[in-house]
C-alpha cells in the first residue's frame, strides 16, 4: 500500500508519494490556485491513481482547495483527510486558546519538530507568509507569530517607497567583501553599485516615467564608472578581474 501526503500552501501545493516503510518515492507540485478547476485536479493526481493508494492526509491553509481535491477522491472511493481533523493528542498538546485558528501547516511543522527532538524549538517556515513557532521539549506547542512573507515584504517595500525597485531574492557568487572592513573596498563597492544599477535598470523597464528612480540611476553609473576608472588607474588587474567578475561591459 502506498499513501499520498500533501501540503495545501497559499501559493504551492506539495504532494509526495510515500510507501509503507514512509519513505518518499516521488514528490510533485502544483499552483494552489489551479487546483480549483476539477480538470487540473485531475491531471495533477492522474498519476498516483495507478499506484495503489491506501490513504490521503494533508495539511490544508486553502480550505476551499482542499475540499476540491477530497470531493475528486471520494468518487474514487478513497480516504482523504486534513490533519487538523485527526485525534493529535498522544503526538503533541496544544497549549493556545483558539485551536480552530492555528493553520494545519503550524500544526505538521510542530508535530516534526517534536519527533525530531526532544529539547525546546522554535520554528521558522518561509512561505506566502512567514510563521515562528514554539514548541517545549515536553512535546507542548506554544503559540507563534505571523508575519508578512520575504515576496509580500519586498513587495510591499517597493510600493511604499519612492525608488526601490521590486527586486528577486537569489544566490550570488559574484563580489562582496570577504569581512567587516572590506565593504569600503573599491571591488565590493562597484559590485554594491552594479547591484542597485541592475534593481533600478529592471524599475525602469516597465517604469519609464519614474524620473527619480532615471536620476538616481545615472548617479550611481557615474559613481561606478570613477570607481572602475580608479582601479584602472591603480591596479589594472584588479580592474580586469572585477570587470570579469561582474560582467561590466568596458
Amino acid at each position: 500500500m502506498n499513501y499520498i501526503l500533501g501540503d495545501i500552501g497559499n501559493t504551492l501545493t506539495k504532494v509526495c508519494l510515500v510507501n509503507y516503510n514512509y519513505k518518499i518515492i516521488k514528490e510533485y507540485s502544483i499552483e494552489t490556485k489551479k487546483l480549483f478547476k476539477e480538470k487540473n485536479i485531475l491531471i495533477f493526481f492522474n498519476p498516483f491513481l495507478k499506484k495503489n493508494i491506501d490513504k490521503i492526509l494533508f495539511s490544508s491553509v486553502v480550505p476551499n482547495a482542499y475540499k476540491k481535491i477530497k470531493i475528486f477522491f471520494k468518487k474514487k472511493k478513497i480516504y482523504c483527510n486534513e490533519i487538523k481533523k485527526l485525534p493529535l493528542n498522544k503526538l503533541i498538546k496544544i497549549n493556545i486558546d483558539h485551536y480552530n485558528q492555528l493553520g494545519s501547516d503550524r500544526i505538521a511543522n510542530a508535530i516534526g519538530a517534536v519527533s525530531q527532538r526532544r529539547s525546546n524549538v522554535i520554528i521558522i517556515d518561509f512561505g506566502t507568509a512567514t510563521t515562528f513557532d514554539i514548541v517545549k521539549k515536553a512535546g507542548i506547542y506554544e503559540g507563534g507569530v505571523i508575519a508578512p512573507g520575504i515576496k509580500l515584504s519586498i513587495i510591499n517595500l517597493s510600493k511604499n517607497t519612492a525608488a526601490l525597485p521590486i527586486f528577486s531574492l537569489r544566490k550570488d557568487s559574484k563580489v562582496f567583501g570577504k569581512n567587516t572592513k572590506d565593504t569600503g573596498s573599491a571591488e565590493s563597492q562597484v559590485a554594491l553599485f552594479s547591484k542597485r544599477i541592475e534593481h533600478l535598470s529592471n524599475h525602469l523597464k516597465t517604469n519609464a516615467k519614474d524620473f527619480n528612480t532615471e536620476k538616481s540611476l545615472v548617479k550611481m553609473v557615474g559613481k561606478r564608472r570613477n570607481l572602475l576608472e580608479y582601479l584602472k588607474k591603480t591596479d589594472i588587474e584588479r580592474y580586469r578581474e572585477i570587470i570579469k567578475k561582474l560582467g561590466i561591459r568596458k
